[in-house]
């Protein structure tokens, strides 16, 4: 019977689930005899635990890894630079520093993303762990951050000013930090508490499944539910909402490629690729799309006024 915060399900049928890198190194610790099928050998291993389908460690029998996703990452890295080059040009405009802050952790998670779920480094390494625990804090800390532009975005505290940025960083800071944690206890089981899973084969962590799980999609409603109340009920535009629907839209795509068509597409590709890099390139889109919205209600120069008419 599945409970709340187990990743059994998802480690064995979503494809470069990544945070199963965490599991395979606390199973190869505690319960060896649990790692069967492509997860048996820690060489050859995929990302997931016992999945039905993935694709093998790099150098094995020719596999180049997650390629597709690799490339995916790579050509985002470049396309968020821009955004944040972009973005300071706009001197003027509400936000400008809380949003390059949120397009600098998205641009930070696309290196770990690419190495973590690009089935390079060997299964149950102490790298893995470690990266992939990292990874697990910049996404926590993303979606902070995306939920702070929001708040931002109301003017409760003036943009730019240290009522706005001491707490925004103190708790992207406790976010990191406690995510990072708790993914490093989940890997190396440094405590019996939040680390090993009961019994071993559950593979269940509530802390790590609420922060990488539930948190983004909850941070994210509340995202777009407040900028949608921003942008009809006190500035009264309705083009920037075109941004925000479609940046939803391909938000909930990209979910849905990785958690339903990820593994159709590994067993279409002979375990070459899988729906990972597709996911990759919606997200990247998503938040271009958040850009080209911000863009569209703040002004660049000093003397322009459309934020919060009088």
């Amino acid at each position: 019977m599945t409970r709340f915060g187990d990743f059994q399900t998802l480690c064995s049928q979503v494809p470069s689930y990544t945070w199963c890198n965490l599991f395979y190194r606390q199973l190869q610790t505690n319960d060896p005899t649990v790692l069967t099928g492509l997860s048996q050998s820690a060489a050859s291993a995929p990302v997931g635990v016992n999945p039905e389908c993935g694709i093998p460690k790099v150098n094995t029998n020719g596999s180049l890894g997650n390629i597709a996703n690799i490339i995916a990452c790579g050509l985002s890295f470049f396309v968020i630079g821009a955004l944040i080059y972009f973005t300071g040009r706009r001197k003027a405009a509400v936000g400008r520093i809380e949003l390059r802050i949120f397009f600098v952790l998205y641009l930070l998670t696309l290196p770990f993303q690419l190495i973590t779920s690009g089935s390079l480094l060997t299964q149950g390494s102490t790298a893995l762990v470690a990266l992939t625990a990292i990874q697990a804090g910049l996404v926590a800390t993303l979606f902070w951050a995306l939920l702070a532009n929001a708040i931002v975005a109301t003017q409760i505290v003036e943009d730019g000013t240290l009522s706005s940025i001491v707490p925004f960083s103190v708790l992207s800071v406790a976010f990191f930090v406690a995510t990072t944690y708790i993914s490093l206890d989940v890997g190396l089981t440094f405590t019996h508490v939040l680390g090993t899973s009961n019994p071993p084969q559950s593979i269940n962590s509530i802390p790590l499944f609420v922060l990488t799980s539930i948190w983004p999609g909850v941070a994210a409603l509340i995202y777009f539910g407040l900028m949608m109340y921003i942008v009809l009920g006190i500035l009264n535009e309705i083009r920037p909402v075109w941004y925000y629907v479609i940046a939803g839209i391909l938000f909930v795509l990209s979910q849905l490629d990785y958690f339903l068509l990820s593994k159709i597409i590994c067993r279409g590709s002979s375990m070459k690729v899988d729906g990972s890099f597709i996911a990759t390139i919606l997200e990247t889109a998503c938040v271009v799309t958040l850009y080209f919205a911000w863009r569209g209600i703040t002004e660049e120069d000093w003397d322009d006024n459309l934020y919060y008419p009088s």
